[in-house]
């Protein structure tokens, strides 16, 4: 193995090499807003009828994850201090203000929502109040930090649904260790059956081709990983292509440990776990324009996927992709 790669067994040594490699965007973060949300999106989902719901989606501007994962790139569009208290209610304010009706919301903070150093919990009643509107609450958290906090935040909504998206990346044990996501699979089934318990519904994020894998090892892990994920009672897979930009994957590529996955192996993965009929699948597309070189038929094999996602059945594959 390259020298320059750590011993993945020792989490402190992993972390602390993950975080050197890093792109220098200090000034960059240190001038995002505290009051003001980084995107809001508007996006359509369908529910678990088959019926379409309208998502605003808002990626809120807080404090980086204490968690770092070798393949994370959100902590690019994080502050370098934490927010004052009453920041992140205001960011959902901004968010709203003057937006087209929607029937959910996503509140996504590159983080834990339920994290008390990103959002303190006297935030909480406010944030619930502004989530009431709306039939669903998404929120991020990792499985780490699912416990009694979650259960007041869903009885706080009243009517409104919590769902709350877990990070699995992956079901292979040692690669999730490699992964430095500071849980195991039992700390996800675990959390998985807390939320179950407690009436709050889920999905999960698995990682298309991570490091390490081989494009037919990612194919049998990205439909394992999901397979785990229903098998813990998650409603939604969400599928994601790993891409480069943090530093650490771009080192592993240079010790070809890591190449980034084909288009044909997302259209893959979607399909094989579209089929499992398991549960919702969405295939990612944020990004999905750096497939377009070298991908023929690309826009035709991006309205499919996008189409796919919105209708939950698995259409015949465009030209060379089949």
């Amino acid at each position: 193995m390259n020298s320059r790669l750590p011993d993945w067994s020792q989490g402190t040594q992993v972390d602390a090499w993950i975080r050197s490699l890093r792109p220098n965007l200090n000034r960059e973060r240190d001038a995002l807003s505290a009051v003001r949300p980084s995107l809001c999106l508007t996006e359509i989902e369908p529910d678990s009828t088959g019926l379409t719901k309208v998502c605003r989606t808002v990626f809120l501007t807080n404090r980086e994850c204490p968690w770092h994962c070798l393949m994370c790139d959100l902590w690019r569009q994080t502050s370098l201090h934490p927010l004052p208290s009453g920041s992140i209610p205001q960011q959902i304010r901004f968010a709203l203000e003057g937006a087209a009706p929607a029937d959910w919301l996503k509140l996504y903070n590159a983080g834990s929502f339920f994290d008390a150093g990103a959002i303190p919990r006297s935030d909480h009643p406010i944030i619930a109040e502004l989530c009431r509107p709306f039939q669903r609450v998404i929120v991020e958290c990792h499985p780490s930090l699912v416990g009694d906090r979650i259960r007041d935040f869903q009885e706080r909504l009243g009517k409104t649904q919590l769902e709350v998206a877990l990070g699995l990346e992956t079901a292979h044990p040692e690669l999730l260790t490699r992964l430095n996501k500071g849980m195991t699979l039992d700390d996800f089934a675990w959390a998985a059956g807390f939320l179950r318990l407690a009436g709050v519904e889920m999905r999960a994020f698995v990682l298309v081709k991570p490091p390490f894998q081989s494009e037919s090892e990612a194919l049998e892990w990205a439909v394992r990983s999901a397979e785990f994920a229903f098998d813990a009672g998650v409603g939604v897979v969400s599928l994601i292509p790993t891409r480069s930009g943090n530093g650490a994957l771009e080192e592993l590529s240079r010790s070809g440990e890591f190449a980034e996955p084909s288009l044909e192996l997302l259209e893959a993965a979607f399909d094989q776990v579209l089929q499992l009929r398991r549960g919702r699948v969405f295939a990612d597309l944020w990004d999905l324009d750096r497939f377009r070189n070298g991908a023929p038929d690309f826009e035709k094999r991006r309205d499919r996927l996008t189409l796919m996602n919105l209708t939950q059945s698995v259409l015949p594959r465009i030209g060379s992709s089949q």
